[in-house]
């Protein structure tokens, strides 16, 4: 299963390992906050809506994060830009556990948000650029999988802390963790170096390249992945960032119990990133997503609505993780895939986290909605108006399997 890594050079493997910790780590210090929610509903008396705030805002700005991070990968390079920001989410994921209030706790959300956007558009670049061809789906898929270890670690730090501290220090400390990632970049600094087809290319020179994406003829593309991103990314982000408080709140499940159950769902993502990953060279790009996102909208269903107890949740919740997980393995090969070298960076940067600013609406938006009709019917409403968006843009996109970078420079006139 694993026979094609030793194909790989050391450099493409040492590139593979340095991505694959920073997506973890990044995941590491996002996720922690869907469990830092009730314990800030319980403690600060604040409203979901308000929880639901403090949740879009670290997508929303991460859309700006991106976007911004990716045009300057063009310039600085992708290396640079990588460090620069896993250092600076770190950093404010640190200062989230010395917030005194809502307003505060806002602010550093929200400037955590600039470098969990960047992280993964310099990171994503630099893995789709140093990976040969033939083994760029998998390979990028399988660090992708990085998000569910940080996501499970974010999990079991939650449980742990939350048994042995009370809860006005656990959700803290759980902040306090998040400095870890700063020191990944020193073990890049040493072993990563830029891609040799980026060296090759000229820098930008002007500041209007950030929006290069955004101009013919790249605009008819760029939109149609927003859209698709944004279909997955809210559908995730709507029942990911509630789901702690789905399980306490509505199943009655006890908070070291949601810690339990929500570890299930992790590990079905866990083995969904690794099978999205084989299969986005196995039968496409384009496949791999629609069979994910269609399987999403099933499971979402069951899982919210079918008349089971709490022990059939737990296979349930493997099942839901393990589908919905799928459609994000082929992302950073399949944008990598779409962009000349010149622009990609700006454009993948600007395309996921465009869409991912726009998904992070969902959350605020699910917590707005409980008020009404409740958590449940909150987040699926959204859920599937989230995929039935991707569904769409996946009708309009091309499939990318197989393309080679160098004739995206040749179309280009590069």
């Amino acid at each position: 299963m694993f026979a094609w890594l030793s194909d790989l050079t050391e450099r493409e493997r040492r590139t593979m390992t340095a991505c694959f910790g920073g997506w973890a780590l990044d995941a590491l210090d996002v996720q922690i906050f869907s469990f830092v929610i009730p314990s800030l509903l319980a403690l600060w008396h604040i409203s979901t809506g308000q929880a639901g705030l403090l949740g879009t805002i670290t997508l929303l700005v991460s859309a700006f994060g991106g976007w911004i991070a990716g045009a300057l990968s063009d310039r600085w390079g992708r290396v640079r830009v990588l460090q620069i920001t896993i250092v600076w989410y770190a950093f404010f994921t640190f200062l989230c556990g010395f917030a005194q209030d809502f307003n505060q706790l806002f602010i550093f959300r929200a400037l955590q948000g600039l470098g969990f956007g960047g992280e993964w558009a310099a990171g994503a670049v630099l893995m789709g650029e140093v990976i040969q061809d033939r083994y760029r789906g998998r390979a990028v898929g399988l660090v992708q999988s990085g998000w569910a270890v940080g996501w499970g670690s974010a999990a079991m730090l939650y449980t742990l802390l939350i048994a042995v501290l009370p809860e006005e220090y656990a959700w803290r400390t759980l902040f306090w963790i998040g400095l870890a990632p700063a020191a990944l970049v020193f073990w890049i600094r040493r072993f990563i170096h830029e891609p040799e087809i980026r060296r090759d290319q000229p820098p930008p020179v002007s500041f209007m390249h950030i929006f290069s994406a955004l101009r013919p003829p790249h605009l008819s593309i760029t939109w149609r992945v927003v859209m698709m991103v944004t279909g997955a990314q809210g559908g995730g982000y709507a029942l990911a960032v509630w789901l702690p408080t789905y399980l306490k709140t509505v199943r009655g499940i006890s908070a070291i119990g949601t810690g339990g159950y929500t570890m299930v769902l992790i590990l079905g993502a866990f083995f969904g990133f690794i099978t999205g990953a084989y299969l986005a060279d196995g039968i496409g790009r384009k496949s791999t997503f629609m069979l994910s996102a269609i399987g999403s909208v099933v499971l979402t269903l069951v899982y919210l609505f079918a008349p089971i107890g709490n022990d059939w949740f737990l296979p349930v919740g493997f099942l839901l993780g393990f589908v919905s997980l799928i459609m994000f393995s082929p992302m950073g090969s399949f944008m990598t895939e779409l962009y000349p070298t010149a622009v990609r960076g700006t454009g993948q940067g600007f395309c996921y986290n465009a869409g991912r600013g726009i998904g992070a609406l969902f959350p605020a938006l699910v917590g707005f909605l409980a008020t009404r009709l409740g958590l449940t019917m909150a987040i699926a409403i959204f859920s599937l108006a989230a995929y039935g968006i991707m569904i769409a843009a996946l009708l309009m996109l091309p499939e990318t399997r197989g393309r080679s970078l160098l004739s995206l420079e040749q179309a280009s006139g590069g």
